[in-house]
């Protein structure tokens, strides 16, 4: 499943196989950038070098969607194939109580039945540029963290703005190796996207919760939209031909997708913060908020069609991050961290020259995570919990943002950034004021019983009244699910903020002065020192070991290779496949009840699927959330399956590799061609994908 990979709060562990020491990773590890593919090991293992030209299809035959998830292009014609549950925010704002696309499926039949994303923006990487010594080169007068701070701002802010200018491309400056190095990443940006076809949600998440991130599974979680350029759909050279047969056991594949974030490069003291801090508190806001959600739902099925999307998130969130906090409470895979970093700390500070430039780096961390410390409560609960409250943070702060010199932005109103944020500013899908208030009330309540009643920012929200009367207050009285409105409010630029009387739009002027009170004390204390840190961990790096390993994940294109392989499992194997068979008897173990229910389609069609077809799949490719949509393909970069999830095992894999029983798991081509050919009678989507 597409676990979340926020870029700080969800930072984790780097444990066995001495991954921290920047040696050489073992087989099958890694997630590497494309500019630095693992051409050695592969060699050595597979016997198998991709050249310059495979490398550059697969490049651009892969996409981004910057609503969460990979994808890659399937056919001459912008077909994108990835999973329905990345394309499920979509089918979500599509949907209606009178036609839920998530439940029921969707399929165009023809080019006009197509249906438009409300604002999904697919990103292709077209081009990579080192641009580490001008970034470097903007912190040499600096003298403070803050000042390499805001120098390094600028200096980003300056190449993606020069770079956008200068190619009309989405332009984003990325940070690899913790500061290590920086790379200018081009995407062509598209946000024409129509869905060609989904799934019902029956089959795309068969065995629901409980069968989430483990193995076997029996999914077909995957979708298909079309993307257009120009009006017209996209014609492109660059797209993974389509390999019916699939993936076979013991085949070498590669996985090209965006993984979100890992942490794998993480001192002891981020990982005691993550443990001790970040984890437990985001387990506990997580649970609170499913909760209240479900409380919601049960009022009737249209409330329950509405939360649906994001009780789904909320849960699989959930897991993933209570498998992480398992991963940090194992005393023994922290102790093998503890040994890694002193290792790598010992060769640095044996080294005269080392040792001045990068030796204080741990002690600088150490200190920056306990300032963290003392304000992630108030960090967390003083968050209005509604997209009402995120649309008038977003408009008041974008008028008084782009006012400024562009380095001296908050993040996310850079030049570069406005086109997208608009894009999703101004969406124009659809909001439910009873959902919200629940949603609202629900964690108001949380905050007031975290914070108490004097904080000044509940003081300020609550204004005398209860959780559940302040949410009623807010939302009833916005019109911001107007799109119209927010975008007179932006044209209008801070005389029309200012003057506004829309009860969120007063609650976000209220509150702003706080909110960039607290992301200036993070900047001084917490984020201007883990960058400077981070730079220093990274030269450190390359000067003791060299550039031998890859980055962490940060959402950008990755390609790591593996094998289709079983694992030993509860004293047994699991296979490396399943089948159509065992998606029926798994449903009938359970009497057809529950998240282990089918389809109509599928109880009434079973006679007419070749039940040996394989259905699902896994590999040890080394993927994380983010990768959910990425293509699984061959050494001819032909499209073998399709990353949907990782088992259970792998829940730490935001911290550490572990070949023996990391998987990733994948539905197979196979199966998706059986059941589009003949359950879905979907004849023309076939013959498209076979290239006839």
């Amino acid at each position: 499943m597409n676990r979340p990979y926020s870029l700080r709060s969800l930072a984790a562990l780097v444990a066995c196989g001495g991954f921290l020491a920047g040696v050489a990773s073992r087989a099958d590890e890694g997630m590497w950038t494309f500019d630095n593919p693992p051409l050695k090991q592969l060699q050595e293992k597979y016997g198998f070098t991709p050249g310059q030209e495979w490398l550059d299809h697969v490049r651009l035959s892969s996409v981004r969607l910057n609503d969460g998830g990979s994808g890659s292009f399937v056919s001459a014609h912008g077909l994108l194939l990835t999973n329905h549950h990345v394309a499920r925010g979509q089918l979500q704002k599509n949907s209606t109580k009178e036609h839920d696309y998530i439940q029921n499926g969707f399929y165009a039949a023809t080019p006009g039945e197509e249906m438009k994303s409300p604002d999904l923006e697919v990103n292709v990487l077209v081009s990579m540029e080192n641009v580490t010594a001008r970034v470097l080169s903007a912190l040499k007068t600096a003298k403070t963290p803050e000042e390499e701070f805001a120098a390094r701002k600028a200096a980003i802010a300056e190449i993606e703005r020069e770079s956008q200018q200068k190619t009309g491309l989405r332009s984003d400056v990325v940070t690899l190796y913790n500061g290590g190095e920086y790379w200018l990443y081009r995407y062509k940006k598209y946000n024409d996207v129509r869905l060609v076809f989904a799934p019902e949600e029956q089959i795309a998440f068969f065995g629901g919760d409980p069968d989430n991130f483990t193995y076997p599974r029996y999914d077909l979680d995957m979708a298909l939209f079309r993307v257009y350029e120009n009006g017209r759909p996209l014609d492109t050279k660059d797209y993974l031909k389509w390999n019916s047969q699939g993936a076979a056991d013991n085949e070498l594949v590669f996985v090209a997708g965006h993984p979100g974030s890992t942490a794998r490069l993480d001192t002891m003291a981020q990982l005691e913060f993550l443990r001790d801090v970040s984890e437990p508190a985001t387990i506990k806001v997580l649970k609170s908020r499913i909760a209240v959600l479900k409380q919601y739902s049960a009022l009737g099925p249209e409330q329950a069609r509405q939360a649906a999307t994001m009780i789904f998130g909320l849960e699989n969130s959930l897991k993933s991050a209570e498998g992480r906090y398992k991963g940090l409470l194992d005393a023994g895979v922290m102790a093998k961290q503890r040994r890694d970093e002193e290792e790598f700390k010992a060769k640095v500070m044996g080294n005269a020259q080392w040792k001045a430039a990068y030796g204080g780096a741990w002690d600088a961390i150490a200190e920056a995570e306990k300032k963290a410390a003392t304000r992630a409560r108030e960090q967390l609960f003083r968050s209005v919990n509604s997209q009402f409250a995120t649309i008038a943070m977003n408009l008041v702060q974008y008028v008084a943002e782009v006012k400024k010199p562009d380095g001296e932005r908050l993040a996310g109103y850079h030049e570069s950034q406005l086109d997208s944020l608009k894009y999703r500013t101004f969406s124009p899908a659809p909001l439910y004021p009873a959902f919200e208030i629940a949603r609202l009330a629900g964690s108001l309540e949380d905050s007031l019983a975290e914070l108490g009643p004097n904080d000044p920012y509940l003081k300020i929200v609550l204004d005398g009244r209860t959780p559940k009367e302040a949410a009623t207050a807010l939302v009833n009285g916005t019109k911001l699910e107007d799109p119209a409105l927010r975008r007179k409010l932006v044209e209008g630029g801070e005389a029309a903020m200012a003057a506004s009387d829309d009860a969120m739009i007063v609650l976000a002027r209220k509150l702003d002065p706080m909110r960039r009170e607290s992301i200036k004390w993070s900047e001084d204390n917490v984020s201007s020192v883990l960058q400077r840190a981070g730079e220093q961990l990274g030269k450190a790096r390359f000067a003791v070991y060299g550039k031998t390993t890859y980055p962490d994940a940060t959402f950008t294109l990755r390609l790591s290779y593996g094998q289709v392989q079983g694992y030993p499992m509860n004293g047994s194997k699991a296979p490396y496949k399943t089948t159509f068979y065992g998606l029926y008897d798994r449903a009938r173990s359970f009497d057809l009840e529950g998240p282990f229910a089918l389809p109509s389609r599928y109880r009434e069609g079973r006679d007419k699927l070749d039940l040996a077809t394989p259905l699902d799949f896994v590999t040890t490719n080394d993927v994380v959330g983010g990768n959910s949509g990425s293509p699984v393909i061959n050494r001819k970069a032909e499209i073998v399956g399709l990353v949907f999830d990782g088992n259970i095992e792998s829940l730490i894999g935001d911290f550490v590799y572990d070949g023996a029983t990391n998987r990733t798991v994948a539905v197979h081509t196979a199966a998706m061609t059986e059941a589009l050919r003949k359950l879905y009678n979907a004849s023309a989507l076939v013959g498209e994908l076979l290239g006839k």
